[in-house]
């Protein structure tokens, strides 16, 4: 009779420890930077400009096939432009974008964002929300993104609305200086992050 009671909390043991190494397993996978990217849009009152990014590391935390944390960094020394054809003028935008007056790339050359709560919605969509930092200024925000995994890989994409002004990037802003006309940039601009991580 002991044996048998012995043996039933044995298997009880077995099969909890593989529900949690399953279905509960925690992982930490590492971001590949050359699958990932970010691609930047800011606006102004004459059109619109676009360009990449690149990430610099990252981590994705998973506990089983659920997102539940991570972080991520962006190298800013790696800005580019993609809509400029003529190599002068694309040149001259993206010193400008490297300069004091917009992220003062040589001072603060990372932006980082480290996710703090996640909340699983449906499918592979969640909505996340953490602290992202530009020239050393932290704010929270939020936003949704999705999940999708496969065997070899986790991707997350999310399309993150940014207002620069709360990160002292000012220049040509209507809401701080007067008369620009059509000098003008808007304060919003949009980062499409696409993240990749190997299992």
């Amino acid at each position: 009779m002991k044996k048998q009671i012995l043996l039933i909390a044995l298997s009880v043991v077995a099969i909890g420890f593989s529900a949690f190494t399953g279905k509960d397993k925690k992982s930490t996978l590492s971001v590949n930077v050359d699958e990932s990217n970010v691609v930047w849009l800011g606006k102004k009152v004459t059109g619109e400009h676009i360009g990449n990014i690149n990430i610099a590391h990252g981590d994705l935390e998973f506990v089983g096939e659920h997102l539940r944390g991570g972080t991520f960094e962006i190298d800013m020394k790696s800005i580019t432009n993609t809509d400029l054809k003529d190599a002068e003028y694309n040149k001259k935008l993206v010193g400008h974008l490297k300069s004091d007056d917009f992220f003062g790339v040589e001072k603060f050359p990372k932006t980082t964002f480290v996710i703090n709560k996640v909340k699983h919605e449906a499918g592979n969509k969640y909505h996340v929300k953490g602290d992202i930092t530009i020239k050393e200024i932290t704010k929270s925000i939020e936003f949704p993104i999705e999940v999708s995994l496969n065997e070899s890989k986790a991707t997350i994409s999310a399309a993150i609305s940014i207002d620069r002004t709360e990160f002292d990037v000012k220049y040509g802003s209507g809401s701080f200086f007067e008369n620009l006309g059509d000098t003008m940039i808007y304060d919003d601009f949009t980062l499409d992050v696409t993240l990749v991580a190997n299992k």
